[in-house]
């Protein structure tokens, strides 16, 4: 069915504005074509309207990037999944000396490393940002043993970030400029504030769910060494173009060769199952990319967040059909799951799942079995109960201290291991999953955010 343009703009704006995103930018490969859409405004104070051309930023889904630069370093034999990490990084450590001797690239794109995946640390503007990034993981712990589960590891891309460094010569932005922003022609891609400067640039917008959430203080709290976990700043059709390289076998439309058709395979090759399967949506991970299970339907893509914009990539290479979403704020994942429940079943014949949320009459469940204080870098969950109703203490600790105030509240059962938190805070859902499970060594974790915190009392 070919791409109704004027259906899918009212559509677009409809479910935009009842979800209360500010602002949205919308591209579609359907059909060997590229279609645009914008919707609102990129910033509410200033009422400046959304365009096709608005560059907005991508969060996690700059992971996709990183990864696909580490596995062009792949293709030209310079690193296998298989090489460890202190091998290309001399000097490289972390807390645990095992994980320091052994944990390989292929571990930190898979998220497998068990590395504390939170580890904010701004170490200034430099072109040495990302080394003196990797210095300050010398004291780092793990969140869970490697190799055992997948847990988000934010801080595995920083260090894949700086191994694109270490091996090319060049900074991790250059690097990415060059060697894929460049062959592709994705001109409105890029990495520091300073160049998004020549672009319309969308600004974040907070504020509770259901309501007009208000500009953010700031327009982007990410140092520069995140930006190989966090921060390519893109337009929704830039996002759409390099994810149709991977679906086309690591080719540009120009015929240009910019991946391997093995390493572009490679990358959506499943390494591992997700025990949380509804943060991301995600059945699985393979090397860099979030892997889907549609009802059979295999799909990957990625999300991505910063303080106050949202974004989404899907790709169903069963039927070449690619969306990308980008917002700015409000009830984001609302907007994106309606409209790509829509959009990804009239176009690729995919039934993607609801958004996670709890039954109507929750079952009861044994809070005792549950109950105490689950940590990892940077937070710290404490779960309990108030007349027999679970309750969550939420504390950001560390380097992330200064994004929230504690948070305080009650919890939903979904079943005797999913409880369910009302999403407070600078989120774009109504409801979070908590998973609890425990890895092959019998210590209880919990997973959120799809980051597996363990049990330390």
């Amino acid at each position: 069915m070919g791409f109704d343009r004027a259906r899918w703009q009212e559509r677009l704006d409809l479910l935009r504005a009842s979800h209360h995103v500010p602002g949205a930018a919308l591209a579609v490969l359907a059909e060997g074509e590229i279609h645009e859409l914008a919707s609102g405004v990129l910033h509410r104070g200033t009422g400046v309207e959304v365009t096709t051309d608005s560059v907005f930023q991508s969060g996690s889904i700059a992971k996709a990037y990183t990864a696909t630069l580490v596995m062009q370093l792949v293709d030209s034999g310079e690193l296998r999944l298989d090489s460890r990490v202190v091998d290309v990084l001399p000097g490289f450590a972390v807390a645990d000396d095992e994980v320091t001797r052994s944990v390989t690239i292929g571990r930190l794109l898979s998220h497998t490393s068990g590395i504390a995946g939170d580890f904010t640390h701004d170490t200034g503007r430099g072109d040495d940002c990302l080394a003196r990034y990797v210095e300050a993981c010398a004291n780092l712990g793990q969140d869970c043993p490697q190799g055992t589960v997948v847990s988000y590891c934010s801080t595995g891309y920083a260090i894949l970030g700086r191994i694109v460094e270490v091996v090319t010569g060049q900074t991790w932005d250059d690097a990415l400029r060059d060697r894929l922003l460049a062959p592709l022609g994705l001109e409105h891609s890029m990495t520091l504030p300073e160049e998004a400067l020549r672009f319309r640039v969308a600004m974040s917008h907070l504020g509770e769910l259901g309501k007009e959430p208000e500009p953010a203080p700031v327009w982007d709290m990410l140092p520069r060494s995140a930006g190989p976990s966090g921060r390519v700043l893109v337009t929704a059709a830039d996002v759409v173009r390099f994810a149709r390289m991977h679906l086309d076998g690591g080719t540009a439309p120009d015929g240009t060769r910019v991946l391997s058709a093995a390493s572009a395979a490679t990358m959506r090759r499943r390494v591992v199952d997700c025990l949380d399967q509804w943060t991301f949506m995600a059945a699985g991970w393979g090397y860099g990319w979030a892997l889907y299970d549609w009802d059979g339907v295999a799909g990957f893509g990625h999300d991505g967040a910063t303080l106050g914009q949202f974004s989404y990539l899907r790709v169903v290479p069963g039927s070449g059909v690619v969306a990308a979403l980008l917002t700015n704020g409000g009830g984001a994942t609302g907007l994106f799951v309606e409209l790509f429940q829509e959009l990804l079943g009239e176009l690729a014949g995919v039934r993607m799942p609801a958004a996670f949320a709890p039954a109507v009459e929750p079952q009861p469940v044994d809070v005792a079995a549950l109950a105490g204080t689950y940590e990892r870098e940077g937070m710290r969950i404490t779960i309990g109960e108030r007349n027999g109703v679970p309750r969550l203490r939420l504390q950001l600790t560390g380097g992330n201290a200064g994004f929230s105030p504690p948070i305080e509240t009650d919890l939903v059962a979904v079943s005797d291991t999913v409880l369910a938190m009302p999403g407070l805070g600078p989120v774009s859902v109504p409801w979070l999953p908590l998973v609890f499970g425990t890895v092959p060594d019998g210590t209880p974790y919990v997973y959120f955010g799809m980051r597996a915190a363990p049990k330390i009392a």
